[in-house]
């Protein structure tokens, strides 16, 4: 399989669970794109690695499925490299191998 790419836009929100945690939402029609390719990538529970990119920081993260939707985990340096916070608009690139 090729690599696929996908870009979009979306706003960090906070999750307060028992492991508090930093997201943005993957958008309804590349959520669709992301599930017609996870029977080739996911290993389990739905998770779909990815190299995610926001500004100049580029890391490794896998995807969660929910809803019928995708998250994307935000890690504190990531965060802290972009200067970003809960509910700031950001620019997500995904590499899917």
């Amino acid at each position: 399989m090729e690599p696929i790419t996908i870009e979009f836009s979306g706003a960090i929100w906070y999750w307060r669970g028992p492991a508090p945690f930093y997201f943005v939402t993957v958008p309804d029609d590349q959520s669709r794109e992301l599930k017609a390719v996870s029977g080739f990538v996911t290993y389990g529970w739905g998770m779909i690695p990815v190299i995610a990119r926001i500004g100049k920081t580029e890391w490794k993260t896998s995807l969660f499925p929910k809803d019928g939707r995708y998250l994307v985990p935000l890690k504190d340096s990531v965060r802290r490299a972009e200067t970003l916070g809960e509910g700031d608009a950001v620019t997500v690139q995904l590499e899917i191998r």
